[in-house]
């Protein structure tokens, strides 16, 4: 979606930052979402679920890497279309398959999977919204299989002050959660953690996006900000939150496993 088809005043953050130019929305970028690949051992013919696949970039990317086959759910149409047109030029139609769905509703979803991944999918959910996703992720793994997740991280005393200011510049109800909150959230949905790691928040980066998305990349974003006054308004005004509340916010990334329903209780 381009700057022009966007409402740049209303529009959620990561609309506003996909239609800036930006590819990778993630809390810390590619390099913890590589480490959390580390932690897991993919092989070929593995299922993974994707978790709103967007444009269908990280399916793509872990069936050419890894040989797994993807399922990726994602609510937009447009989304949805364009990554199928993707899939399809890359040859990948018989290992990546892109549904329209909801990830609110994924009992629609008949298959168990591996894997599921989710990233800065959840941070941007309420209480009631992130438990219900998690619900639906626990459904949807095998016994034994992992949840696999990148979210925004808040800690310190000014965790509601910051999920208010997120709320207001990002345009959705964000709330991250603690290190604690989160590994409490995944448990109550049987998702035992196994594995965790915390940093800090690098999603307007300079460098970061110099390194991971390329100088073009950097040069495209200030291009935009500098001839759409609303999306350097807008864009200007998540990095000052992030920059504010630096001590308080950065990543997680997590490794959850899924009990044996005999191993309950």
């Amino acid at each position: 979606m381009t700057a022009k088809q966007l409402n740049l005043k209303t529009a959620p953050g990561h609309e506003v930052l996909a239609a800036a130019g930006k590819k990778i929305l993630r809390p810390s970028g590619r390099g913890a979402t590589e480490t959390l690949f580390t932690w897991v051992d993919f092989q070929p013919g593995d299922t993974v679920l994707e978790l709103a696949a967007s444009f269908g970039y990280s399916a793509i990317a872990l069936a050419q890497r890894y040989g797994v086959k993807v399922v990726g759910v994602e609510k937009n149409h447009e989304s949805v279309a364009r990554a199928r047109t993707s899939v399809e030029a890359a040859g990948l139609s018989d290992r990546v398959d892109i549904r329209e769905g909801d990830i609110f509703h994924l009992e629609r979803i008949s298959e168990q999977f591996d894997y599921v991944l989710g990233e800065a999918i959840l941070s941007m959910q309420s209480g009631p919204g992130k438990a219900k996703i998690l619900q639906g992720v626990g459904d949807r793994l095998k016994p034994g299989g992992q949840f696999l997740s990148h979210e925004m991280l808040a800690q310190g005393a000014r965790i509601e002050a910051l999920n208010r200011e997120l709320a207001t510049t990002i345009r959705v109800n964000t709330a991250p959660l603690s290190e604690v909150g989160w590994q409490a959230a995944s448990e109550a949905a049987n998702l035992t953690v196994q594995q965790h790691q915390t940093g800090p928040m690098a999603l307007l980066n300079p460098l970061r996006i110099a390194q991971e998305e390329g100088l073009g990349t950097l040069l495209s974003l200030g291009w935009n900000l500098l001839v759409h006054p609303l999306m350097r308004q807008r864009i200007l005004a998540m990095r000052r939150v992030f920059t504010e509340y630096g001590d308080d916010l950065g990543y997680i990334i997590l490794r959850a496993e899924k009990l044996n329903d005999s191993l309950k209780g």
